[in-house]
């Protein structure tokens, strides 16, 4: 393992702000604001702080399903938080969520405010609040559940572990890429077998495990994170396939996946929603450029 430098952790860690890599300018071993910004608050019960990361589009997706449902409640204002830019920090949105990550959501909707953060929070919220995509029989409520708790488990071996080891890290680490891409595809084989023995991973139903899980592991599998998918061979888990492009297909999906983004085509992003019309006249393609 040549690639691999030589290095003896000290008795004590101390923190090198010049050794953050690509995220040097955001990441801090503390917590708390770093300077003061009150959020934006729009029209609707609903209030969202979020980016299109796979965390955010957890929460989009399910809020989309939901107004497709019929549900005039679910109706939401999207905010754009730039986390490169390190809007997370603001005093804010720190105040909604004090672990300084997206999604973010305060519901308005009853006399006292209500903050939720978490994107697994914020989706049984939403489940629980509107009485929808989360089974209310004890034997699949479990699975369910099950499954979701497994996403928020997993999720971080993929990103913060071989995404970040695999595409962002300063230089790379044979040891490291080995050890998480061995449990990435450890845990494609755990959804591909799931998969193989039910249409959805709570069961015959859409739930909210799938509106967790899709983001990550859907993209995954289209080769869409980390551009891993050759490296990965996502390809072998067919089931995972499948179940992919069925969720894909989903018109509340194909929504939700473009509220708060900020990256790939124009027409995709739609840095901000506050209403169902955004989707046709505020993507950014749409949109005059700035002057």
């Amino acid at each position: 393992m040549t690639d691999t430098p030589t290095y003896t952790p000290p008795k004590v860690w101390e923190w090198n702000k010049e050794n953050g890599g690509r995220f040097a300018t955001i990441n801090r071993p503390i917590a708390g604001p770093t300077h003061d910004k009150d959020l934006p608050v729009g029209k609707h019960p609903l209030q969202l702080y979020s980016l299109a990361t796979p965390n955010g589009v957890k929460v989009t997706v399910m809020l989309e399903e939901l107004l497709a449902l019929g549900h005039k409640g679910a109706e939401y204002d999207a905010w754009l938080i730039n986390i490169g830019q390190g809007d997370q920090f603001g005093s804010g949105f720190v105040a909604v969520n004090p672990n300084s990550k997206i999604p973010a959501l305060m519901d308005r909707s009853g006399p006292t405010p209500i903050r939720v953060f978490e994107s697994g929070a914020i989706l049984i919220h939403l489940a629980e609040k509107f009485g929808a995509f989360l089974p209310t029989e004890p034997a699949a409520r479990a699975e369910t559940l099950s499954w979701l708790m497994w996403l928020m488990g997993s999720a971080p071996y993929l990103g913060g572990g071989f995404g970040h080891f695999y595409a962002y890290a300063p230089f790379k680490i044979e040891y490291a890429i080995d050890r998480f891409a061995m449990e990435v595809k450890r845990q494609l084989d755990v959804l591909d077998r799931r998969l193989a023995e039910s249409e959805y991973l709570g069961g015959a139903d859409y739930t909210i495990a799938d509106m967790a899980v899709w983001p990550w592991y859907g993209g995954l599998a289209k080769g869409l994170l980390y551009e891993s998918g050759e490296f990965l061979s996502v390809d072998e888990y067919k089931n995972v396939q499948r179940w992919t492009d069925a969720i894909a297909e989903r018109p509340a999906v194909k929504r939700g996946r473009m509220v708060n983004r900020a990256f790939g085509e124009p027409s995709s992003q739609l840095h901000e929603r506050h209403d169902a019309g955004d989707f046709d006249t505020r993507t950014q393609d749409k949109l005059a450029p700035a002057t």
